[in-house]
């Protein structure tokens, strides 16, 4: 525990939904839902104005529709979302070498690694002036927390919420707990919370006046130690900046289930894909490829392959994804397919001697296959039954228009330049033409098939950001007076 709040944790407001209204000037002010917006989609993120609803993160979508049915819903755009954050996190690494991202809106900086801030007044004054820096480039608001540990820094910028700063001043760590309810801590989630209720424990200070023994006893030495030390205010993880990703996947659910074992295949090839194309975009390869495949059942089983060596060959992930398929029984139907790529490196190793003895083996099967074709053919016999590929499922037109012109998605047409999609059905795809820095624009509608109409990519949210190039090496560290006891916040 530090004797200075010079940890502070970032955390953006309603970060999908606030780009969103950023990028869309109808929107601002009316309640935005961002997910998936298929049956079985789910809400990643909601404006403060859906919240009032009682519309929240990780909500089955048909239950948010039935809470906020005037809501805005919309596809996210993470192309979008990862520029913000890029532009966020620049932002932090002026402040400290140290920075730990937790999510694209979401980061600890250590602010002493920095040399930036070593006691309250200069933390409260770096803490305000990011927030504001963070507007000027990005248009969006963040909340910040200043503490003397990670847990307590995070718990600060959740009371501060939305668009606010609040200073947990150190020494007065167990007064601020103590009545907040067992959630609050990290690690508490509803099944344990509702285990130390029935033990008569609901708020913090329950837990320190317990003690750890008690805890031990009843959540185990690690969990039940660990949980002790925090509601006692004692947390000494420090600040890391790299944390090295164990795995890279990407995963689909199905608005209704997939029975075509086709189809199945299909989708778990296109899924490969998109997961190569993640590690190649995070420069890495890997050696294990994993499967995922939760079935109409809701029961969820994986398979994986260890390769002989690190890759990140589509070709190679394909066919590994495909081989694990072969082991799953899918015949009841599939409602989710994942595939991902663990135990990876910055290098690949492929063995291309293999490989190439892989290829002359298919180019020899190939060559037979032909010769014994033409074979039959020339001597009029019967060669055998002939089997018919078959075909996987088609998706209808209404399915194909949504994967095309997903809601919320940008587009821009030859005459009315650039807009986004606000929903599309019946052959048809509705827009709204409107830019980030414009007044609310107009909607039209066109045939899906429009030739002037084309998707394309997010719009910045600040056409001419501030240049905070030389932030915060001229800031002078402020040491005016004392911060109330239990501390303080600014609005």
């Amino acid at each position: 525990m530090r004797a200075a709040p010079t940890i502070l944790h970032l955390d953006m407001d309603a970060f999908y939904a606030s780009a969103e209204q950023a990028a869309k000037p109808s929107l601002r002010g009316k309640p935005v839902v961002v997910g998936g917006l298929g049956p079985r989609g789910v809400v990643a993120t909601a404006s403060y104005e859906a919240r009032r609803f009682g519309v929240h993160s990780a909500m089955p979508m048909a239950q948010a529709r039935r809470l906020a049915p005037n809501a805005a819903y919309l596809v996210p755009r993470f192309a979008l979302y990862r520029t913000v954050s890029d532009q966020v996190m620049e932002l932090l690494g002026r402040l400290s070498p140290l920075v730990e991202p937790l999510s694209l809106d979401e980061a600890f900086v250590d602010l002493e690694a920095g040399g930036v801030a070593d006691d309250t007044a200069s933390a409260l004054a770096i803490g305000e002036q990011l927030r504001a820096a963070i507007e000027a480039v990005t248009g969006l608001s963040g909340s910040v927390g200043l503490a003397g540990s990670k847990m307590l820094a995070k718990i600060a910028s959740e009371e501060a919420k939305p668009d606010g700063i609040l200073l947990i001043e150190p020494g007065t760590e167990r007064d601020l707990l103590a009545p907040m309810p067992v959630r609050t801590l990290p690690g508490v989630g509803p099944a344990t919370a509702d285990h130390l209720r029935r033990a008569g424990m609901t708020t913090v200070n329950d837990l320190a006046e317990a003690g750890e023994a008690e805890l031990v006893r009843l959540l185990g030495k690690a969990h039940g130690g660990s949980l002790h030390r925090m509601a006692s205010g004692r947390d000494d993880r420090p600040v890391v900046a790299e944390r090295d990703a164990k795995s890279v996947s990407v995963e689909d659910t199905f608005d209704t289930d997939l029975h075509d074992r086709v189809r199945v295949r299909s989708e778990v090839e296109r899924l490969a894909d998109r997961c190569v194309q993640r590690l190649r975009a995070a420069a890495r390869s890997g050696r294990t490829v994993v499967l995922k495949v939760r079935r109409y059942d809701f029961s969820t089983l994986t398979r994986s392959e260890t390769l002989r060596g690190p890759t990140d060959d589509p070709t190679v992930v394909r066919e590994a994804a495909a081989r694990l398929l072969e082991s799953v029984d899918t015949t009841g139907g599939v409602r989710l397919l994942g595939v991902g790529v663990t135990g990876l490196a910055d290098f690949t190793q492929e063995d291309l001697f293999a490989q190439a003895a892989d290829e002359r083996t298919a180019a020899g099967l190939a060559e037979r296959a032909e010769a014994a074709a033409g074979a039959g053919a020339d001597a009029g016999t019967d060669a055998g039954p002939t089997t018919v590929p078959e075909e996987p499922e088609q998706e209808s037109a209404e399915q194909l228009a949504a994967r095309r012109w997903p809601a919320g998605h940008d587009v821009r047409h030859d005459t009315y330049g650039h807009g986004w999609v606000q929903g599309s059905g019946v052959g048809r795809v509705t827009v709204r033409f409107e830019e980030p820095e414009s007044a609310p624009g107009r909607v039209r509608t066109f045939r899906i098939d429009d030739p002037e109409l084309q998707p394309a990519d997010p719009l910045p949210l600040v056409r001419n950001p501030a240049d905070y190039s030389s932030w915060p090496a001229s800031l002078p560290k402020s040491r005016s007076g004392p911060v109330a006891a239990g501390g303080v916040s600014r609005p």
